[in-house]
């Protein structure tokens, strides 16, 4: 749930003397921003508001990003408060100093949602609290929490049946989740993550904290806001500090969970079945208990021969003879059926959280690992399973990876494109229930393109525009998009149609209500409506709010568009360096000593380099 860097204070650097200092002379405005800044560290430190600088051990930590896309996100300071009093007071004074904060849950965002090169990141790590009510079944969780810890609150008290609607990666951040709607291995059973949240508390741009419940009257401000934090709520209305989720029962009266992973290379005698044998398994009619993920994978480091392959993710409600009986109908290539078979077992649902699920997102889970250098790009879509989507994208994917093989030959890189099997019990719900719109979606789908050298950036980005390019008009509405699966090439005037859909009109004016300067904004964030600000401070009266929501209702039942346009996103070789060059330049202080290749080097040799200088 991140905001993006405002225009800011001009980039700054730890000294010995004093907290800051200007790396480039002149300029007043700079100085003056510059001074806020040192400003609102006193502050801080006078409240002993924990917090960080440039070259401070936890700064580094915390400002350390894999994706090298991002390797000069560098903000003034990084704050990590113990209470939650301690946001209200950073939010208000940051926001009376008119420096904008960019908020941290996990740091999962394969987009570089949480970091910034400017004014302040909010690191939530230490709000990280959780509480399981056996009895009300019910976890309560601060806003820094991650999936990990709620999953061990589980495991701890051998809770075996129950779980909570959760992340696939243990160190996703539990907020961020929901707020983005939730997209986890019991979506088909449970619905969204979103759908399990009773209550959250959060902090808004005046410094308030006030907490929202499902129980809230919708039409109320507290409704209408708690509607809005049901995945729309990452970044857009304040600082979500904690949340309280309801715990489910599993279906199976055992509490058993089937999983498993296989991933699969096709031979050259499969290649006439591989096609009919996917398309297949996407538009069959699973069960709500059957949750299958799926990763095409072309990974240019391995031998030739394993570098191009499906992963398939299992998880069944249910015991192994039910599990067996769905694979046979499912999945009409024998050979594949039968690894699914035995590449999976049953075991207690506190096992499955504990062990299993970190097996089989071990890849996605290394790779938001800050050691985990390298490039990244990512972008999403919503798809529905009938038959002639699936065809259409099944054989543009195989094209792509036989052309990203063959273009890339020999380059340490990997292209991916993974379902996430979405569905079952998500759709129950009408698309306006929540703000997350996407609830018709069979699968949530992504590309993501790794690559470890730095020239390769300017065909990457190509790469990925034609990927994107050919894809798109096959997503729901011809642009559908999730937001935990972020875009950064989006043009500015077109992400909320791709990611809210009919909901944005409604989510705009909830906006201008809970924030109507905007304090909280980032690139893909809710915007304020285009309408001038009533006289009441920019906020909506009573009486006029109702009335505008119902219109807002109203108009999300006109059409939405039924193909992407070109123009909804930028040239991206054209955003070759952009992020690195800008961080390079405004971001505080001096970049990191632990730079790509440093750690990899052996001492002997970069002793001597080291100390070349010297």
């Amino acid at each position: 749930m991140l905001p993006s860097k405002p225009k800011g204070p001009a980039s700054c650097a730890k000294r010995k003397d004093g907290p800051l200092t200007v790396n480039k002379s002149g300029d007043s405005k700079k100085k003056a921003k510059l001074n806020l800044i040192t400003e609102l560290i006193n502050l801080l430190k006078a409240r002993s508001i924990p917090v960080h600088t440039p070259g401070d051990p936890e700064y580094e930590r915390s400002v350390a990003n894999p994706n090298l896309m991002y390797r000069f996100s560098r903000p003034h300071l990084v704050v990590q408060p113990e209470r939650y009093t301690q946001v209200q007071y950073l939010v208000r004074e940051a926001n009376r100093l008119g420096i904008h904060i960019t908020i941290k849950n996990g740091g999962h965002s394969y987009a570089g949602s949480s970091t910034t090169d400017q004014g302040v990141l909010l690191d939530l790590l230490k709000l990280n609290k959780v509480l399981l009510d056996v009895e009300t079944k019910t976890m309560t969780l601060g806003g820094g929490a991650l999936w990990g810890s709620a999953y061990k609150a589980l495991i701890d008290g051998r809770n075996d049946g129950y779980v909570v609607n959760g992340g696939r990666c243990p160190n996703v951040g539990v907020s961020g989740f929901i707020l983005g709607g939730g997209l986890g291995p019991f979506t088909r059973t449970l619905g969204m993550g979103c759908d399990s949240l009773k209550q959250a508390t959060i902090v808004l741009a005046d410094g308030k904290k006030i907490t929202v419940k499902d129980s809230d009257e919708p039409t109320s401000r507290k409704g209408m806001l708690f509607w809005a934090l049901c995945g729309a709520g990452g970044g857009n209305f304040g600082v979500v500090v904690e949340i309280k989720l309801g715990v489910s029962k599993l279906q199976n009266p055992q509490g058993v969970i089937v999983a498993g992973r296989y991933t699969w290379n096709p031979t050259a005698e499969d290649k006439n079945d591989f096609l009919s044998t996917m398309v297949r398994f996407y538009t069959h009619n699973w069960p709500d208990r059957m949750t299958i993920d799926s990763t095409w994978v072309c990974d240019l480091r391995l031998p030739e021969g394993r570098d191009v392959g499906v992963r398939f993710l299992v998880y069944f409600d249910g015991n192994e003879h039910e599990y067996r009986k769905q694979i046979s109908k499912g999945v009409i290539h024998k050979g594949l059926a039968e690894q699914l078979k035995r590449r999976s077992l049953p075991e207690k649902s506190t096992r499955f959280l504990h062990e299993t699920l970190v097996s089989q997102w071990y890849e996605e889970t290394r790779q938001s690992f800050p050691k985990t250098r390298q490039w990244s790009l990512f972008t999403s879509f919503a798809f529905l399973n009938d038959e002639e989507t699936i065809k259409s994208v099944t054989a543009i994917i195989q094209s792509e990876m036989d052309d990203f093989k063959q273009q890339f030959k020999g380059e340490r890189a990997m292209a991916t494109f993974t379902f996430i099997h979405s569905g079952g019990q998500a759709t129950t719900k009408p698309d306006w229930a929540t703000a997350f719109r996407w609830r018709q979606t069979a699968y949530q789908a992504y590309i993501q393109i790794l690559w470890e050298d730095k020239w390769l950036e300017r065909d990457m980005r190509g790469f990925h525009q034609r990927f994107r390019k050919r894809v798109k008009p096959f997503s729901i509405s011809g642009h559908a998009g999730y937001i935990n699966f972020p875009d950064r090439s989006l043009k500015p005037d077109v992400h909320e149609k791709v990611y809210y859909g009919k909901n944005r009109q409604k989510l705009q004016l909830i906006k201008k209500i809970c924030d109507p300067d905007n304090y909280f904004s980032w690139p893909l964030g809710v915007r304020l409506p285009e309408q001038t600000a009533s006289s009441s401070g920019g906020r909506v009266d009573g009486t006029d709010e109702r009335e505008q929501l119902a219109n807002a209702f109203l108009a999300a039942e006109e059409e939405e568009g039924s193909s992407a346009s070109d123009s909804e996103s930028v040239d991206e070789e054209g955003q070759t360096d952009d992020i690195a060059g800008q961080q390079w330049e405004s971001g505080a202080g001096n970049p990191s000593d632990d730079w790509l290749g440093k750690n990899g080097f052996p001492s002997s040799l970069w002793g001597p380099l080291d100390n070349r200088g010297q």
